[in-house]
């Protein structure tokens, strides 16, 4: 007994010892990333993050991780990317014709093209600098973390031979299951289609011309470079999915309130909602805004990190809408003040999102359809008017109006007049309220809280130096291989053969009971 507990003790310390090397994406990403880091430092475990030169929201210095600040550039940053989403939305705003559309389309993957070509470039200048590579050899680390929205921490991981941990909703080539669960396109629908689990046929063609489009776009714009530097760095018999494929757990950040049901894998881990908490006090000068909202509450409205000015009509629109309604407005917004500016609206430069969406005098939430955003209104039940932008925001919202909890608008064509009309279709109409409290109680009522399962299964790889037992082999299969392709030609051969043997045998006896038969006669 006295031997099993110090042999029980030395595992709980190594757990507590244990030592993870973090990969993060920049931008939003890093905002979930960080939680966990956190959560990570708080349990003990010592964190290193491997952050670019350039990073604008992955400090250098901090109490809950140590860096290791590379000497590349990401090659974008805020203000980049600011341009990058003004710019697309003005191609919006042009109309919705087919060749609009192709462009954005267009500039959107020639945007990622150039980002990958980036991370990779680092990746490479990573592994030729035999000082950091022997140094994080030497750092005997238990394990990686990385979001593999990039590819760079899926490589390192695999370069270092350490076990791999996905904080996961996209990976390089698009959502996440589509690389490790099956996919049927019958009834799973393809990222950014607007469609559900119930598609009629003509929805199933359209879900197909979906998943061939990806297709099309993963063989140009993603395939050509990562593959070049994956045969040079790992052999020419390695295709780069298999190193994601391969990750031993893969933390997803969504579940089943917000995801249509789908096959899914045994080391998938739906954590939904990790970040969010239960709402602290907000400061005084804070409250007594909230507070004299009286009966009607208030509506806070943000649209992310990655856009600090929308047009200035469209704000303008924006303010002239919220000054008509009764309920006091908190919006999160950095550019010029609009004229048409009520006295019920506070602008602030930055607001306590999880803390104001907590409060029970907040009636309504105007986002612009981040995953972080969406999961923290389920949390506090709050519905939604979306303003979607770009990247996955639309589909996020689809999902939202589907379940009756949100009411989405085109950003394009957003005016004073339906803005307001939306605002108080929300308010007004009881069951986005309902609907809303019936999704957060479906979110909240698990047996376990979404980071402590996240944190229990990163341990569990830490313990165990990974979670192969859960791993499918299947990423190891060809398409062929995988679909049984060659086991259903084998076995229509075959089939073909024995037909073949007895027809031939056939036509054989009856020939010759043919000429028996006529030569009696003769």
């Amino acid at each position: 007994m006295l031997l099993q507990a110090v042999v029980l003790l030395y595992l709980t310390s190594v757990v507590n010892a244990g030592k993870v090397l973090v990969y993060p994406l920049d931008g939003s990403h890093w905002i979930n990333m960080k939680v966990l880091i956190e959560e990570l430092h708080a349990r003990g475990h010592e964190v290193t993050v491997v952050r670019p030169s350039d990073s604008w929201y992955i400090k250098a210095e901090s109490s809950y991780y140590k860096s290791i600040t590379l000497s590349s550039s990401a090659g974008f940053d805020e203000e980049g990317f600011g341009l990058f989403a003004t710019e697309l939305l003005a191609m919006r705003r042009e109309g919705a014709s087919f060749w609009n559309l192709l462009t954005q389309e267009y500039k959107m993957m020639e945007t990622f093209s150039i980002m990958n070509n980036l991370v990779i470039q680092i990746a490479g200048e990573m592994f030729e600098n035999t000082q950091l590579m022997q140094s994080l050899h030497d750092a005997k680390y238990d394990l990686v973390l990385t979001d593999p929205a990039v590819p760079t921490g899926v490589l390192l991981a695999h370069r270092l031979g350490l076990p791999l941990v996905l904080n996961v909703r996209w990976t390089i080539q698009g959502e996440g299951h589509q690389a490790i669960a099956p996919s049927p396109l019958s009834y799973v629908p393809i990222a950014m289609s607007e469609l559900t689990d119930q598609m009629t046929f003509f929805q199933r063609v359209k879900n197909i011309l979906y998943y061939l489009f990806n297709q099309f776009k993963i063989w140009n714009f993603i395939d050509p470079n990562l593959t070049t530097f994956v045969h040079r760095y790992f052999g020419d018999d390695v295709h780069y999915m298999e190193l994601f494929q391969s990750a031993d757990i893969w933390l997803m950040r969504n579940d089943f309130t917000f995801e249509f049901p789908r096959p899914t894998m045994p080391n998938v881990i739906y954590m939904s909602g990790f970040q969010c908490k239960p709402s602290k006090p907000l400061s005084k000068e804070l409250e007594d805004f909230v507070q004299s909202s009286g009966e009607h509450g208030i509506i806070i409205m943000t649209l992310g990190t990655l856009v600090g000015n929308l047009p200035e009509d469209i704000v303008e629109d924006i303010a002239a809408a919220f000054a008509q309604l009764p309920q006091k407005v908190i919006w999160r917004h950095k550019g010029k003040r609009p004229s048409t500016l009520g006295n019920n609206t506070l602008l602030l430069d930055w607001l306590p999102q999880n803390d104001l969406l907590g409060h029970p005098k907040t009636k309504l939430f105007v986002a612009h359809g981040g995953t972080n955003g969406i999961q923290e209104a389920i949390y506090h039940g709050v519905p939604l008017v979306g303003l979607p932008l770009m990247f996955d925001q639309q589909e996020n919202f689809f999902r939202m109006k589907v379940k009756g909890v949100a009411k989405v608008l085109d950003i394009a064509t957003v005016n004073k007049d339906n803005f307001l009309e939306a605002l108080k279709e929300v308010l007004h109409q009881p069951s986005y309220r309902e609907k809303m409290k019936t999704l957060s109680n479906l979110h909240r009522d698990q047996p376990m809280k979404p980071m402590d399962r996240a944190m229990f299964w990163i341990e569990f790889v830490m313990r165990h130096k990974g979670a192969k037992h859960l791993r499918t082999e299947s990423y190891k299969m060809n398409a062929i291989q995988y679909h049984s392709i060659d086991v259903l030609a084998f076995l229509v051969t075959l089939v073909l053969l024995i037909v073949l043997v007895f027809t031939s045998a056939v036509k054989f006896l009856w020939r010759r009971l043919f000429c028996r038969s006529k030569v009696k006669k003769e």
